[in-house]
């Protein structure tokens, strides 16, 4: 399939313009495809040549103006328009098409809970040509006009209201002016749960058998999605530019969610079927509002071509969290934005791979390239440095130069230079060299504090200096805080007193700051975690803070230190069993839930199964185990759920031995609660297998019990993780030779595969990697391709000759770019992993 360039791109619309499309889709022929007819109402501005797009099973028919064409013409996903005339047209196009299973174009799932079968797009990029005939490009916006026949009984969903019209017909509201992949239809027996607010329709959809998980929870949900409604509406000028709004949980989805106008999809995972924290419960609410601010800035002003992705992405994420913190009861959402979210920026813009927020649009010259670019960068760092910059030029200045965007742009579409001029408009600073400094640059600069003796004594008696060193070019403007060691103490560590707070610009004049008073025991850059930066102590705070952390008083505060620890394993600079021991005394006192969870995952996910070697490991698997069971002891007053659930799932993830994990699966429970759901079930059983634990039989008894998609994924990851060669080779086929996996099967097969303690029989596949994901991505596409890399990749081979493996796959021209890029960051962080394992300490 051709990749449409930017050059193309620029080409079509200077000849034409698109006004309306009419889409007729029929879902009841058969299992394998669809019916789609398009007719297309476009005006040509000059005599001369393009191409529509359309990627079809069949391409039954096409004709343009009434004149029938040639279907043969078709030239993989293009269809030639040569010798158009000045003036309008109408294009028609009559094809089959097929249903996907990679969560790409009009993906196709049948429950294997009830039986029942659902239906949804995914458009995203250059995927709506999978569906219907079209001019594939963001900028090229238009009216869609959708009739769906689909069977009786479904309901038909659309970015407008959509209305049945009898025997299976749906008519979905035209749709004001919207980019392609902004289109979406969603359809199957639908269990819905409906409202009203602000005069709209609001609604919320999943799959029949996930009925009372959505009833549990629509409360909820609908609250949140009113707060951030309302708050946005304080935000913003422009009214919510649509007729309806419905939120779908979808199955098999690829993403977190996507914004579709009116129809926003996402992963029907946040339909909780299993006991979950109140910090995911936070992360659902933060989707919900991210993806609500996309309704503004995305789909009512639109990105000119992707080399902009970051205005719709990096926006949605600071006003995601932002709006949330403001609007709900989740007021500490900047906490788990900095423990998660930042380091996946970070790590990202470390890698070679780095790019900057707004790349060059001669570097995103195509599709493909620009499919690259979501990522930590586009996302986490961008919203860093939107955060920055409203704390750099004030509320208020930064929502007028939004407001001001936002009247310009809307229904249309808009650069960077567009919206740097809006927010210049709203102030008297220097926004287009921000933007230079900020957005045009890669990597992160590091600030490190210099706390010293002043060099000349002062007249208010004891004094300190600070100094801090940049290591990068961007400038920050940062709070600084002092602790001082409190004479009051706490159940835990020694307390810490605040002292000072004040805001520092950096780079500043080279004098070093003097304050009055003695040295304080902590110092700490970049409090409120306002910037974007990688953060070192002094080194007589940094002893504090290994040694006080958790008596810090301000969760944000303890963030940015365990961020500054983390960076510090990352980068060789601190041994990952002081790390651990950091964790094993701090934990214990944490009260912030994101905090322990975004510190287990490292200590787990990284250290434990990456950073230390063969003979390290075990002690640190002691030294999580250990910790989560005192975590769970304290909790036994059944005061804190959320932590107690968060030490039992990690504690199965870390367990060597079986037994206290099969004397939960056969009691149902954990030893004072709580009682085994299905997700607590299956992580068991996963870590059983990967000891060698269990077998066929038990997996399949399980699944007995359990039928769900869930269920279906559960099983395929446990078989995977069996310790046996026949296991491994009949998941290995399952990956790579038999296509019919579907994206979430596929991944749940690979993240059981590889295993940390099963090298010897893991290695010959370290080389059989590359050459089979490689012929995988290309008969399979992206989306795949990019789970191979992500879940499929040896990322426990850590060791020269798979780094060298890899490094020389890196070469093979067969490599399609979304499994180049993806292979290209693991290998990085290979590398990575193998350095932080040969430093000595």
């Amino acid at each position: 399939m051709s990749v449409l360039t930017r050059d193309e791109a620029q080409t079509r619309a200077q000849i034409i313009d698109v006004e309306r499309y009419t889409i007729a889709l029929d879902l009841t022929t058969g299992e394998e495809t669809f019916d789609s007819r398009a007719a297309i109402r476009f005006t040509a501005h000059a005599a001369g040549d393009t191409f529509v797009e359309v990627k079809p099973a069949t391409l039954r028919s096409i004709a343009l103006d009434g004149q029938p064409l040639d279907p043969a013409l078709l030239d993989g996903n293009r269809y030639p328009l040569s010798g158009l005339t000045p003036g309008p047209h109408e294009l028609h196009v009559d094809a089959a098409m097929s249903y996907s299973r990679t969560g790409e174009g009009m993906h196709r799932f049948t429950d294997p809970a009830d039986g029942e079968t659902y239906l949804y797009t995914q458009l995203f990029m250059e995927d709506v040509q999978r569906v219907f005939a079209a001019f594939d490009q963001p900028d090229l916006k238009s009216v869609f006009a959708i009739d769906v026949t689909a069977p009786e009984g479904w309901t038909v969903l659309g970015n407008g209201v959509a209305e049945r019209t009898g025997d299976g017909r749906w008519t979905i509201a035209p749709t004001p002016l919207i980019s392609t992949y902004l289109v979406a239809v969603a359809a199957g027996p639908w269990h819905s749960v409906t409202t009203e607010h602000a005069g709209l329709p609001f609604g919320l959809h999943c799959r029949r058998s996930l009925a009372p998980y959505l009833d549990a929870d629509a409360e909820e949900i609908l609250g949140i999605t009113r707060a951030c409604f309302d708050r946005y509406h304080e935000k913003f000028d422009e009214p919510y530019p649509f007729d309806s709004y419905d939120q779908a949980f979808v199955p098999e989805f690829n993403a977190g969610a996507m914004e579709n106008p009116g129809l926003v999809t996402f992963r029907d995972e946040f339909i909780y079927r299993s006991a979950v924290t109140d910090t995911e419960r936070q992360t659902r609410a933060m989707v919900v509002s991210h993806e609500m601010a996309h309704m503004w800035f995305g789909d009512l002003v639109t990105l000119s071509w992707w080399d902009d992705i970051w205005l719709n992405e990096s926006f949605a994420e600071y006003m995601g969290y932002q709006t949330l913190t403001e609007a709900t009861p989740f007021t500490d959402t900047w906490v788990e934005f900095g423990v998660t979210r930042k380091g996946w920026g970070y790590d990202a813009d470390q890698r070679p791979s780095t790019h900057p927020v707004a790349p060059d649009p001669d570097a995103v010259p195509d599709t493909a390239s620009a499919l690259l670019n979501f990522d930590g960068i586009s996302y986490a760092k961008g919203a860093s440095a939107l955060r920055q910059l409203v704390a750099w030029l004030g509320e208020k200045d930064f929502l007028a130069g939004i407001n001001t965007h936002f009247a310009r742009h809307k229904f249309a579409n808009a650069t960077l230079a567009d919206f740097i001029d809006n927010l210049a408009s709203a102030t008297d600073r220097d926004v287009h060299a921000w933007a230079e400094q900020w957005l045009r640059t890669t990597g992160v600069d590091t600030l490190t504090a210099d706390v010293h003796e002043p060099t000349a004594p002062t007249e208010a008696g004891q004094s300190w200096a600070l100094a801090v060193e940049r290591a990068g070019s961007r400038p920050h403007r940062i709070t600084v805080s002092t602790f001082d060691h409190a004479l009051n103490t706490q159940a835990g560590p020694g307390h810490l007193a605040p002292r000072d707070r004040f805001e520092l610009d950096v780079p500043g004049d080279g004098t070093p700051l003097v304050r009055t008073g003695r040295r304080p025991a902590l110092v700490v850059l970049n409090d409120g975690d306002l910037t974007y930066a990688k953060i070192r102590l002094d080194a007589a705070s940094w002893d504090t803070a290994l040694t006080h952390l958790s008596a810090i008083p301000d969760a944000l505060t303890r963030a940015v230190i365990w961020n500054a620890a983390r960076d510090m394993v990352r980068d060789g600079e601190l041994d990952p069993a002081r790390y651990l021991t950091a964790a094993r005394t701090h934990l214990p006192y944490e009260s912030d839930l994101a905090l322990v969870q975004g510190v287990l995952a490292f200590a787990d996910g990284q250290i434990a199964a990456r950073y230390t070697t063969p003979e390290t490991r075990p002690a640190a698997l002691a030294t999580l185990t250990s910790l989560c069971r005192d975590l769970i002891r304290r909790t036994e007053d059944g005061s804190h759920p959320g932590l107690r659930l968060t030490a039992v799932r990690h504690f199965i993830d870390a367990a060597t031995q079986p037994d206290t994990l099969q004397a939960w699966l056969t009691e149902g429970t954990v030893h004072g609660g709580p009682e085994l759901d299905p997700e607590l079930r299956w992580r068991i059983l996963t870590r059983l297998a990967a000891l060698g634990a269990t077998d066929e039989t038990t997996i399949a008894a399980e699944l007995a019990e359990d039928p769900s998609a869930t269920g279906r994924e559960g099983a395929a990851r446990c078989r995977a993780a069996l310790p046996t060669p026949e296991a491994k080779a009949a998941a290995w086929h399952a990956m790579f030779s038999d296509d019919t996996l579907s994206n979430y099967l596929f991944t749940a097969t690979a993240q059981g595969f590889w295993q940390p303690g099963q090298d010897e029989l893991l290695s010959a596949y370290v080389d059989r990697f590359y050459p089979d994901a490689t012929a995988l991505a290309a008969r399979r596409g992206p989306a795949i391709a990019e789970a191979a890399g992500r879940y499929a990749f040896p990322a426990y081979a850590i060791d020269p000759e798979s780094l060298a493996t890899g490094t020389r796959a890196l070469k093979d021209p067969a490599l399609i770019p979304a499994l180049r890029r993806k292979l290209a960051d693991q290998l990085d962080d290979l590398r990575r992993a193998l350095a932080v394992r040969t430093t000595e300490h």
